[in-house]
């Protein structure tokens, strides 16, 4: 179960880093709130994940979950620029989070 939940945080994670920029530097106030929520979420998640995950675990997985998809999501909907230097490092964090959900 806390690794669904650790999935979860990360999903939380994601939304979080998108609906950042239209706060407009957290001066409008809907947007920011929206935003802070979703934070809090999310850490109160990544929490619980580390009632029974090892914290060093559960945070490198978490980030990493939060970064794929920031990445991917702004290639999809942002047309970020995509490179082989890129879709390596995508790569090798999804190898990581792997490694670290079989070797725990």
């Amino acid at each position: 179960m806390s690794w669904l939940t650790l999935l979860l945080a990360g999903l939380v994670e994601v939304a979080w880093s998108q609906s950042i920029k239209p706060t407009q530097n957290f001066t409008r106030p809907l947007p920011t709130l929206v935003s802070l929520a979703l934070m809090a979420v999310a850490v109160w998640l990544l929490s619980r994940a580390m009632n029974t995950l090892p914290v060093g675990t559960a945070y490198a997985v978490f980030t990493g979950i939060g970064a794929v998809g920031a990445i991917t999501l702004g290639i999809v909907v942002n047309d970020d620029p995509v490179s082989v230097g890129r879709m390596a490092a995508l790569a090798l964090i999804v190898g990581g989070i792997v490694l670290a959900r079989i070797t725990t």
